[in-house]
């Protein structure tokens, strides 16, 4: 059935493909700009579209290009730039990882063929553009990333060889008495490291599964409880990564005043909790992750099918250990990432603290930080003879094996996102927003429907909110209401879009923190994901038409919130409950 299936898509694709080819064909005369290939520009000095251009295609300064008339384009070597087809590579990656349950042939694919529209279907140019372009640069432009996650497997595998794993897995045997309190105890801590969600994924991962394991809770359902209160945590946390840069987006100078001026707005983000939080104390499961619920508690099988980190299942002496050899390292590396994201912005220079985490580099602290995390551990360990130094040794190869299958998901997911940007689909996405300025009343949903299917498609959060932050604020001057709650629609959508894709580097990252099949992760949490992002579409319709009304838009919030409890308590009525 599978193979079936996977023939049948195979054949879409090179359909697909074959009309690409074709339309190449035709696009050929006419207003070159209105060519595939070509797009738009902003004048540099004043923003506005349609910029006289030099006879080099360069853009030339107009201080009245405004009101000049001129159209200014510049040409890209693909055929399929700033069109459609431009968000075809994610499209195939992802309908193939969903149909095939094989994430890294799926990717790769969906590399090939954007490499194959930017180069025009010429094989040195699709070598050329995947490798070096793709791969090679996505590698080098987030090795901090990369050995954030090797250091971070590096502290696991020493934590739960020095038995600190083990130990707090007692201590929480005898004070998380319920599978209720296991997963709220996820979401407190979910919800306390809200510093970075890459942080976030990894370290909540490591401190829970003893807990979530002992309580028989389902790898998937853990998975989910972490991204859950990742992306969605750290996009209402004006302390955060993700706060840092929707600053840097923002592009008049007040990006963190415009963060916070969205928070209650991001309804996504808070009814994601309300969710959260209200599936727990409800006991209430739907969709496939009822399934992976019911299975790990009436028979103890955690992962409903093959658990990809068996590796790390290396039986070590429980007896050995205490609580502090766990939360040692943990709160070690917390406050060292702290102190490198800052030191890469500036405080230790002068500049104050806030400016500093808006400022910082988050890959580079993220490095250092977790480097110096890694030395206290040893230092500590070494101390309490917790291990021989040789075997403290051996624990940093075998974390990195343990990151081996997110590295390379994260490598390839990256390098679709290249290829995605390389043919102009955010000027595509971009354009489509503008078409609908002059419908108002439904411009939150919208632009949240838009930031969605962008992240979605793309994998980033953050390259969505670099294209409809800068648009809506274009669009609206920022003392008007509807400005703040298309600026939060543009920040939930980007959250919802990357919760759900399966090529989301924190999607990725929450599978390995649970140490989690990444594609039963993606299958199990699509349908909560899609509720609440239904829920959220309906809270924005709403706070649109208020707003048009004259009325105050936060009346939304409540009403939100009221819907999704409804929608739990309906779900409940229907389905098994899960004790």
């Amino acid at each position: 059935m599978r193979t079936r299936r996977f023939h049948s898509l195979r054949l879409v694709v090179l359909t697909m493909l074959l009309l690409a080819m074709v339309t190449t064909a035709f696009a050929a005369g006419g207003d070159p700009t209105e060519l595939s290939g070509t797009r738009y520009i902003e004048c540099p000095d004043c923003g506005a579209l349609g910029v006289v251009l030099s006879d080099e295609g360069e853009a030339v300064p107009c201080p009245t290009c405004a009101s000049s008339g001129y159209v200014g384009y510049i040409t890209s070597p693909s055929n399929f730039f700033n069109t459609p087809m431009s968000l075809l590579p994610p499209v195939i990656a992802i309908a193939l990882a969903l149909i095939t349950k094989e994430v890294y042939s799926s990717l790769f694919i969906g590399i090939l063929v954007g490499g194959l529209l930017y180069s025009n279907f010429s094989f040195e140019g699709t070598v050329l553009h995947v490798i070096n372009d793709g791969i090679a640069d996505s590698i080098a432009g987030n090795v901090g990333i990369l050995v954030f996650l090797v250091i971070l497997g590096a502290i696991v595998c020493l934590m739960n060889k020095a038995g600190g794993s083990a130990a707090f897995g007692r201590w929480a045997r005898a004070n998380i008495k319920s599978r209720a309190g296991a997963q709220l105890a996820t979401i407190v801590l979910g919800c306390l490291i809200f510093i970075d969600d890459y942080f976030n994924c990894l370290t909540v991962g490591s401190v829970m599964r003893p807990v979530t394991d002992k309580h028989r809770v389902s790898r998937a359902k853990l998975a989910y409880l972490i991204d859950a209160t990742a992306a969605p945590i750290c996009i209402i946390a004006p302390i955060s990564s993700w706060a840092a840069a929707v600053a840097g987006y923002a592009e008049d100078g007040q990006g963190l005043n415009l963060f916070i001026r969205a928070i209650p707005y991001n309804f996504y983000a808070l009814l994601t909790v309300v969710m959260m939080v209200g599936m727990v104390l409800m006991k209430v499961e739907f969709g496939p992750m009822a399934k992976y619920e019911k299975n790990a508690l009436d028979n103890g099988d955690l992962f409903s099918g093959s658990n990809p980190y068996a590796m790390m299942d290396e039986e070590n002496d429980e007896s050995k250990g205490i609580v502090l050899d766990l939360v040692l390292p943990i709160a070690a590396l917390v406050v060292c990432c702290v102190i490198g994201m800052i030191y890469t912005g500036g405080f230790f220079s002068g500049v104050d603290f806030v400016t500093a985490f808006s400022d910082c580099d988050s890959p580079l602290g993220l490095m250092l930080g977790s480097t110096f995390g890694l030395l206290i551990t040893i230092i500590y360990y070494a101390i309490r003879k917790a291990m021989p130094f040789k075997e403290m040794m051996n624990c940093i190869p075998e974390g990195f094996k343990a990151m081996v299958p997110a590295i390379l998901i994260l490598t390839f997911a990256w390098s679709l996102n290249t290829m995605t940007g390389s043919l102009g689909a955010k000027f595509f996405v971009r354009d489509l927003v503008r078409s609908a300025s002059g419908v108002q009343m439904f411009l939150p949903v919208l632009v949240f429907a838009v930031g969605c299917g962008l992240a979605f498609a793309t994998g980033t959060s953050w390259g969505t909110f670099g294209i409809l932050i800068p648009i809506v604020q274009n669009a609206f001057d920022m003392s008007n209401p509807m400005a703040i709650i298309c600026i939060s629609a543009c920040m939930a959508g980007a959250v919802c879009g990357d919760h759900c894709s399966p090529i989301s580097d924190t999607t990725i990252m929450a599978s390995a923190g649970a140490q989690c099949d990444h594609v039963n992760h993606v299958s199990t949490q699509l349908p909560y994901a899609i509720s609440c992002a239904v829920v959220s579409g309906v809270t924005y319709l709403i706070a649109g038409v208020l707003v048009m009304a004259g009325a105050p838009g936060i009346i939304s919030l409540p009403v939100g919130i009221v819907l999704m409890l409804g929608f739990l308590f309906a779900a409940k009525s229907r389905k098994v409950d899960i004790a």
